[in-house]
């Protein structure tokens, strides 16, 4: 085939056209036949061992995978390889959203992908990535500003479509699964295993950086604590707040505005869910100073986190990727390694215990992608379109694979101020 030209509106029926007005410039696919060429080649060669089906639109086949393979089905392989070819970091996500790829099983079809990450681009190729690689925008730099900016992307979006696809806790965080856990059982055992790590208990003063929708702080007066909960995302907070009144702990759960930054005040335990992935790794250090000065002499800090391996987290640092432009700006997956260092250098904290559970992360996000799907016609209700739809489809398959494939784990540490 050519990729000379793009075949930009041609392609299947009932795939959908982008609207200008919110997607701007994603209906016309770039230009860049080397590019294009060049994309196609790599990409014929990276599909080559992958147990995937990759079926052209002449029915002719990619891939080892054999014909009950998950199958990519190319609806405009033209588009296809421009997008990949300007940007694959971008528009391997982008031709998606429009339809110029797709697929029945998202999340089986991008495993083998994930599993292949750091050889997919041969590595003689690999050596050029400093020069091709697109820089972070500075808008989405994560100073007190640009951190409200960032969060309300995606945060603020609408609590009824996080509501439409969550368990009632409403916590948007891996679950811990226990034999026979449903969901929000799973979830609650995974709050109590972090409360546990901070060592939370009656009469401890705790603080929370990062609220969701208030289900930790929930738990926690639950035991008798008293909690401030910080936030910066003023939908989370408006729900938050009513959520908490309504289980009956309005008296000892305080949901604050604020930067984990401008926080104040010694707690006996500090505890954060799933956020220091939105800090940004310019500002890992002040998160950590901020959780030593936050805590009492004898306190203890309880933190979930997404992790990955750290060659890969310094190779991630350099990249701007659909998942920044798209789902979470300004966002980097630190290693345990970045966590460890990084409280070690900062805090006068040390680790007292670690669990790993990220497949029971891939099994929480096809748990959401399902509820999603099922609840499609509520959530376009609230506005927003298929292109939406395919995106968001898109993130929580890509994030399963990326779980499945042991690319991305998610960690639950638990650090001491053992008074030495």
């Amino acid at each position: 085939m050519s990729t000379s030209s793009v075949d930009r509106a041609a392609g299947p029926s009932g795939l959908p056209v982008p609207d200008e007005t919110r997607w701007p410039g994603l209906a016309t696919p770039p230009h860049s036949p080397l590019r294009a060429r060049i994309a196609e080649q790599l990409f014929r060669q990276a599909i080559r061992p992958l147990n995937v089906r990759v079926r052209m639109p002449d029915g002719s086949h990619l891939g080892a995978g054999g014909p009950d393979a998950p199958e990519m089905r190319l609806n405009r392989p033209a588009a296809f390889f421009h997008r990949l070819g300007v940007d694959a970091k971008i528009g391997f996500g982008e031709a998606y959203m429009v339809g110029d790829w797709t697929s029945d099983a998202l999340a089986e079809v991008l495993t083998p992908f994930a599993e292949r990450m750091a050889t997919l681009i041969p590595p003689l190729l690999q050596r050029f990535r400093r020069f091709v690689d697109r820089g972070h925008p500075a808008e989405e730099e994560n100073t007190i500003e640009g951190s409200r900016a960032n969060i309300h992307r995606h945060y603020d979006l609408s609590n009824e479509l996080f509501g439409a696809f969550l368990d009632p806790s409403m916590m948007y965080s891996s679950a811990l699964f226990g034999p026979g856990d449903d969901l929000t059982t799973a979830q609650h055992r995974k709050i109590d295993s972090v409360l546990d790590y901070a060592g939370v208990r009656e009469g401890s003063t705790v603080l929370e950086i990062g609220t969701g929708w208030g289900e930790l702080s929930i738990r926690a007066a639950a035991r008798g604590a008293r909690v401030t909960s910080l936030t910066i995302s003023r939908e989370q907070a408006a729900l938050a707040t009513e959520r908490i009144a309504a289980a009956g702990f309005a008296d000892r759960v305080d949901v604050r505005l604020c930067d984990y930054r401008d926080s104040t005040g010694e707690y006996d335990a500090v505890v954060s869910v799933e956020m220091i992935e939105a800090v940004g790794e310019s500002y890992w250090p002040t998160f950590f100073e901020t959780i030593g000065k936050r805590l009492k002499p004898g306190g203890r800090f309880g933190l979930q986190a997404i992790t990955m391996d750290h060659e890969r987290m310094r190779a991630a640092a350099r990249s701007y990727t659909w998942m920044h432009k798209y789902i979470f700006p300004g966002g980097l997956i630190p290693s345990t390694t970045s966590v460890e260092q990084g409280m070690l250098e900062h805090t006068r904290l040390k680790l007292q215990g670690v669990r790993e559970f990220g497949q029971d992360y891939a099994r929480t996000l096809r748990l959401w992608r399902e509820k999603f799907t099922q609840r499609w016609d509520e959530i376009t209700e609230l506005g927003f379109d298929d292109v939406f739809k395919r995106m968001w489809e898109f993130y929580l398959a890509y994030s399963e694979a990326g779980f499945r494939s042991g690319y991305l784990k998610v960690h639950q540490f638990g650090f001491a101020d053992n008074g030495r």
